[in-house]
């Protein structure tokens, strides 16, 4: 009788420890991932498409291997991977909240400007949250000693350098697989996932700078925008040259809040004093090319004339040469240039920033006597008149004075101290729009008052002051949604809705001439006005954004719109639009690259004009 013994496939125990090991480290994956995917829905009301969620989920687990294989051991991995993973899902949530898009390269490398706006124990605790706690988890992951570490590392390098090497191929063929609605990085974002969003828009940013435009390019380009230039607005232009003081005052979050008509405000927060003035011009407005912060985008078009297209701060990385903005330009017919903004100087590279764009003075927090904190933000009033101390020697002396005020009273959360007890009510229940119409009430009783000094104190200025953009009012524009101002995503704005995105108060007072009205003005198009309105009529390229008054053009991200009258029409990247977006979207192609050449290039408009 024949017998046959059973045998058993015995695996090693090392084998099956390592593999039980993998399972729990991508299994924690799995299982973090929901968690935050859950916290991102239920708090920030953030999601994901649904035929996004398994390629996010896998690029997680991807990243998950890919640190677990460097690491000594799961207890050192598990910790590392969940900070990791919670410090990317839920800032790039807490950003879409409240910017309305998602996270971007550009805000990691300007990252250090979130640690400016805390002090104290928040300081710590944002810093600690931000960095030290994923840094310090992952450093300490990391097997050091072995040699596959060190094999895989440079692999990583290796591909790295690929990408900075042919970055455009990468987003070319990203932009096929995944797709790219410029208009809509909200919409990329849910339709992508996260990691993959952020490898995909860093090689984008990576190949903006790839490519500069050449000589060619650049002289074509300022030849168009030569051509195409708009006659000047509808207003006296002096016969000669006045070098009179210009006073440019940029107000944080300047808006009128009475269009909240579901907040049932107890009364118009807003000066009457500003609001008479206001109507001289016919309630003109400026036209942001932001939403909620990054003012230094305001800043640059106000400053340089040329409109901002990326969604990334400008100052921060595309603003890389000496260039003749207007403090420069002024410069040359003997104008002293000042800026002052009482917040940290080296906010938004401000301190570079102001140097390349020709100011001669900067006068930042450590400039001023902190007298009147509202938090940690400076009152207008105690910083109106701090200036204006300043500033009066120059006044009396006679030498032209270019003054550039940046205000940060009104930044968000829109803290009130002692001084300022709220006065206005709402029937909405909403903090934020409450503290905002408050804060509103004193800002803007405090801007009239300081009007009232400086145009007694210099009759003849030519005086400039605007909202740098609208305040944010909530999540997903929350505020702005229960009066149907705007939708809570981009993608279901309709025309009107991205003309409210960036509109605020515009107020130019032509010295005893007193406000004009200008309609609607793209803030990159003030430059232009405020050299017209000296007789400057010296070459510069500060002039050529001038677009119809009748239909100035507003570029956003991926899209711009005409402000026709009181119907915008909305053009957008990659779909078809009406033959009237045609020549608006030439002219905007030909200052994306005029402003490549200038702001990061080789600047052969420069020598072409010389």
């Amino acid at each position: 009788m024949t017998r046959f013994q059973r045998t058993e496939l015995k695996l090693p125990d090392n084998f099956r420890k390592r593999a039980t090991q993998w399972a729990l480290a991508l299994g924690f994956v799995v299982v973090w991932y929901a968690l935050l995917q859950g916290i991102s829905v239920w708090i920030f009301q953030v999601s994901l498409y649904r035929n996004a969620i398994t390629q996010d989920l896998l690029a997680n687990l991807l990243l998950g291997a890919l640190i677990y294989s460097l690491s000594r051991s799961l207890a050192w991995y598990l910790p590392a991977i969940a900070s990791l993973m919670a410090f990317l899902h839920l800032a790039n949530a807490a950003k879409i909240v409240i910017l309305g898009g998602p996270m971007m390269p550009d805000d990691l490398l300007a990252v250090s400007n979130l640690f400016q706006l805390f002090e104290g124990w928040q300081l710590v605790a944002i810093v600690a949250a931000v960095v030290v706690v994923p840094a310090t988890f992952l450093l300490l992951a990391l097997a050091w000693r072995r040699t596959s570490t060190w094999i895989t590392l440079c692999v990583l390098a290796v591909a790295g350098w690929g990408l900075v090497l042919a970055p455009a191929a990468v987003s070319h063929s990203m932009d096929k697989w995944f797709g790219d609605t410029i208009w809509n990085q909200r919409g990329n974002f849910a339709g992508r996932g996260l990691l993959i969003h952020l490898l995909q828009e860093s090689a984008r940013y990576l190949a903006r700078g790839e490519n500069p435009p050449t000589q060619a390019e650049a002289v074509q380009a300022l030849h168009d925008l030569q051509q195409a230039k708009a006659p000047p607005r509808s207003f006296t232009v002096p016969a000669g040259l006045t070098r009179r003081n210009v006073h440019v005052i940029a107000l944080e979050s300047f808006w009128d809040p009475m269009v909240l008509t579901a907040a049932g405000f107890s009364a118009d927060p807003i000066d009457p004093a500003f609001r008479v003035l206001w109507a001289e011009t016919g309630n003109t407005h400026a036209l942001s090319p932001v939403f909620g912060g990054y003012t230094a985008n305001a800043e640059f078009e106000i400053l340089c004339g040329f409109p901002v297209t990326e969604d990334a701060v400008f100052f921060e990385g595309w603003l890389r040469r000496d260039v003749p903005c207007l403090p420069r330009h002024l410069r040359g017919i003997g104008y002293q240039s000042i800026v002052s903004h009482p917040n940290v100087a080296a906010f938004w590279n401000r301190v570079n920033a102001y140097r390349r764009i020709g100011f001669d003075q900067y006068w930042a927090k450590p400039d001023f006597l902190l007298d009147d904190m509202n938090r940690n933000f400076l009152g207008d009033v105690s910083y109106y008149r701090q200036v204006l101390e300043k500033i009066t020697p120059l006044l009396d002396s006679g030498v032209p004075v270019f003054n550039y005020m940046l205000t940060i009273f009104g930044h968000l959360d829109y803290p009130l101290n002692e001084r300022r007890p709220a006065v206005i009510q709402t029937t909405e229940d909403s903090k934020l729009v409450r503290d905002y119409a408050n804060t509103m009430y004193y800002k803007s009783r405090e801007l009239m008052a300081f009007l009232a000094v400086l145009r007694a104190k210099d009759p003849d200025a030519l005086i400039v002051l605007f909202g740098d953009h609208p305040p944010f009012l909530g999540p997903n524009f929350g505020g702005f949604t229960d009066s149907r101002l705007l939708a809570d995503k981009r993608s279901a704005f309709d025309d009107n809705m991205f003309y409210t995105l960036v509109a605020t108060p515009l107020v130019v007072i032509d010295g005893e001439r007193g406000p004009l009205n200008l309609g609607q003005v793209p803030l990159y198009e003030l430059p232009g006005i405020i050299l017209d309105l000296l007789g400057d009529r010296r070459p510069t390229l500060l002039q050529l954004a001038a677009t119809s008054p009748d239909a100035p053009v507003r570029p956003l991200p991926g899209m711009f719109f005409l402000a026709e009258g009181e119907q915008p029409l909305v053009c957008k990247e990659g779909v078809d639009n009406p033959v009237r977006c045609e020549p608006s979207g030439r002219w905007l192609q030909a200052f994306i690259t005029l402003a490549q050449d200038l702001f990061g290039g080789s600047q052969y408009v420069l020598k072409d004009s010389n």
